[in-house]
């Protein structure tokens, strides 16, 4: 269920038994994928339609509003990471607190995007100043958390915007506290709450305090 691309990284990846955990979504939770999206698709006239949280059926023709097929959708996605991972701007308060918390816990960016769009991932999150492990998944992401919350005999905190990978974390490492974060409230309002959610937000001025006290730390 993981890559072997995915499982040469994890393999070369150690962390800290005796350090709480922190794995991190990148898009949509560290730096803004939608909006940057939305360009790239009015560039070519196309727009997004956020009546659902998808976005294969959601990628629309300007001309006649007809839905882009999935295959072109798949593409676009590809091209777009390709072209674009590089230039990501940041969500308001990310930067600041994934450095807060990196001086209690190891913070780990678990991101799916194309494998060929790592590098570019990395110069682009350290461009934002964050020189952590970055870990590139395809698929569920819930297999290479269990992998990382084995490392650590301390408290784990995954946060992640994806409704399937927060359900896949909490099927394979049920002890991980789980944070849904949702930045974007044309998607959000799409999205039932799920019951077993330490908490949901779309904030990291409310995550910040919150995983916090999951680390067991008020600094």
């Amino acid at each position: 269920m993981i890559s072997e691309f995915t499982i040469e990284q994890l393999a070369k990846l150690s962390l800290a038994q005796h350090r709480p955990l922190l794995i991190c979504d990148v898009d949509e939770v560290v730096v803004h994928f939608t909006r940057a999206f939305e360009s790239y698709l009015a560039a070519r006239d196309l727009w997004l339609d956020t009546s659902s949280f998808a976005l294969n059926g959601n990628i629309r023709k300007k001309a006649n509003d007809e839905p882009v097929a999935a295959g072109l959708v798949a593409e676009m996605v590809d091209d777009f990471f390709a072209q674009h991972t590089a230039e990501l701007d940041a969500i308001d308060g990310a930067i600041a607190a994934l450095h807060e918390l990196a001086g209690d816990a190891s913070v780990v960016m678990l991101t799916n995007l194309p494998h060929h769009a790592r590098d570019k991932r990395i110069d682009n999150l350290q461009r934002h100043g964050l020189d952590f492990p970055v870990i590139t998944n395809s698929g569920p992401k819930g297999p290479a958390i269990r992998h990382l919350a084995d490392q650590t005999r301390e408290a784990v905190v995954f946060v992640d915007d994806s409704p399937g990978f927060i359900s896949s974390a909490r099927e394979h490492a049920p002890e991980v506290h789980l944070i849904h974060f949702l930045h974007d409230d044309r998607f959000a309002r799409h999205i039932e709450p799920f019951d077993f959610v330490s908490l949901r937000t779309g904030s990291w001025d409310e995550a910040l305090p919150h995983i916090k006290s999951l680390i067991g730390t008020t600094r």
